[in-house]
């Protein structure tokens, strides 16, 4: 069947069985699991509907929700990890519409998929867009989207970068791991994009834990305008720390990374954890205040449909 794909460090693996029978069955029948109540999702406002089909103005970023993201810069328009689906997978419906119908998305000169988790990698809404437009994915992730007729198709390893005209793409380490079936645990790999738009540099982290790999991609690739990081899916913190990060890890990730935008995801729209929606960036936020970063680095929590001028 191929390749095992494993992280930088090989101990950091997907969660082993027993953990997720104690996760998933034990904890909660002995009442350990302190699953919260959703509460409301990630506040939504109406879409800015020239932004996201203008072709000019300064570089931007559309949060569509979750971990899904509308870039724009020099004529470029890209998206990121696009779900716009009723539900994740089978199992996790979805708190909240997403920031604009999938009927109104404009016309993209790039998809660029982190990983195969059903909430990053949605078969409707790639169904949706036309069989030429370039796609950006992990080793092993090609043939999914060969079967379905994509004809440009950038497949990556770690540090490995590919151009679609003035679009520079290039996949960097996450620690985390992938499956869509019960068979192909870690067949394909994941991680983070840099993606540069002449002298406009944009990350997103698709969904990582922490790790020492933030600070190495910060050397590498200086002057990040805007890092897109998780900051969701972290309770309880014995069983998701491994692949998921707390608000307060998310913070370090950025200075780690020495961005000059933090931009907040993966929270508010699928309660994947025991957490409830919208406690994330409330946590961010009060991290933020207490670190006080340096005066030229500024947070961004956008609501669901809004879009961030940089």
């Amino acid at each position: 069947m191929g390749r095992r794909f494993t992280n930088l460090d090989p101990a950091h693996r997907p969660p082993a069985l027993p953990a997720v029978v104690r996760w998933g069955i034990r904890d909660r029948l002995l009442g350990r699991r302190d699953v919260r109540a959703p509460g409301p999702p990630a506040p939504r406002i109406a879409p800015d509907r020239a932004l996201i089909h203008g072709n000019d103005g300064p570089p931007r970023l559309t949060w569509i929700g979750h971990a899904s993201f509308l870039g724009f810069a020099g004529g470029v328009r890209f998206l990121v990890d696009p779900i716009f689906s009723a539900h994740a997978g089978w199992f996790y419906p979805r708190h909240g519409a997403p920031g604009f119908p999938l009927a109104d998305l404009p016309a993209v000169d790039a998809l660029l998929v982190t990983h195969a988790h059903y909430d990053h990698l949605d078969a409707p809404s790639v169904a949706a867009l036309p069989r030429s437009v370039p796609v950006f994915v992990p080793l092993g992730l090609g043939r999914w989207f060969r079967r379905r007729g994509f004809e440009r198709i950038h497949e990556l390893g770690w540090w490995d970068a590919a151009t679609s005209g003035p679009l520079r793409v290039t996949l960097v380490p996450a620690r985390h791991w992938s499956r869509r079936t019960v068979l192909d645990t870690n067949r394909t790999w994941w991680g983070g994009f840099v993606i540069d738009v002449g002298a406009v540099r944009f990350y997103h982290a698709g969904d990582s834990g922490w790790f020492a790999g933030f600070a190495e991609i910060g050397r590498r690739f200086p002057g990040i305008r805007a890092a897109m990081l998780p900051i969701g899916s972290y309770a309880p913190s014995w069983f998701m720390e491994p692949n998921h990060m707390n608000p307060e890890q998310a913070g370090r990730a950025f200075l780690d990374l020495d961005a000059h935008t933090l931009v907040p995801m993966h929270w508010g729209a699928f309660q994947l954890t025991d957490e409830p929606l919208a406690e994330p960036p409330r946590r961010l936020r009060a991290w933020w205040d207490a670190t006080r970063p340096d005066s030229h680095r500024t947070l961004r929590i956008p609501a669901v449909g809004e879009t961030i001028l940089l």
